[in-house]
């Protein structure tokens, strides 16, 4: 990998790594092909191998519908600057830096952000900029705002709530690409995010291929009990198990 340049946006003892894990392509792919009702199949598959990792879309609502996206998490963890607000807007000091996680994102992570409640950790410029970088979307445990703007650039985010309080003067960035928690989930640079309309599931890089392989069949199997279900099968003779 090419030598990054930093923003300065944090100091660069805190980021631990400067680029994530990058899971197989066809791991990522695999994923995909699952279709709209991955996160479903995926957390049957996570209950059956004791993994824990899937939070709803009650909790963690998407801004576009529709919108599925797979990718290596590329982690931020954000705290409550100590000055007042309104000491640091009139000095201009903002701590916030997710554009140096933009700055060293590649083709496809999903923005993973350990945020501040009440507060937005993103804006509709952070996100503009995460589409031009390729990343496929985020997940933010936190506020956003500027929801018009992100949905415009295709730029889908995944949040627990919605302001338009800037976190610009009220929000410290302390680590990147550290361990992070999630709606209480521990989450690892380069672990496997799935989100879609139905939910976010967060799976160890380390158990991808087995959570994969696993899903597939589950995918197939409710595949062919849809095809009985169109061609008149009674229910009583349907497959009891998909």
């Amino acid at each position: 990998m090419t030598e990054k340049k930093l923003t300065g946006k944090i100091a660069p003892e805190r980021i631990r790594l400067m680029q994530v894990p990058r899971p197989a392509q066809a791991l990522i792919d695999g994923f995909k092909a699952l279709g709209g009702d991955a996160s479903s199949i995926v957390s049957d598959i996570m209950d059956e191998l004791g993994i824990v990792g899937v939070l709803p879309a009650s909790r963690f609502v998407p801004t576009i519908a529709g919108a599925c996206v797979v990718g290596p998490a590329l982690t931020v963890r954000n705290i409550m600057q100590r000055e007042h607000a309104y000491e640091s807007a009139r000095a201009h000091v903002n701590k916030m830096a997710e554009f140096e996680a933009h700055n060293l994102a590649s083709q496809g992570d999903v923005l993973v952000i350990d945020g501040v409640s009440g507060i937005s950790n993103m804006g509709g410029i952070s996100a503009q900029t995460g589409k031009r970088q390729g990343e496929a979307g985020a997940v933010i445990s936190g506020a956003i705002r500027d929801i018009s703007h992100s949905r415009s650039v295709g730029y889908p985010v995944w949040a627990t709530e919605i302001s338009p309080v800037t976190g610009k003067w009220r929000i410290e960035t302390v680590e990147i690409n550290g361990d992070v928690e999630i709606g209480g989930i521990r989450v690892s640079p380069g672990d496997i995010v799935l989100a879609d309309d139905t939910g976010v599931c967060f799976i160890p890089r380390q158990r991808a291929e087995d959570v994969l392989a696993l899903s597939e069949k589950k995918a197939a199997a409710e595949a062919r009990k849809c095809k009985l279900i169109d061609e008149g099968l009674a229910v009583a003779d349907l497959p009891a198990n998909a």
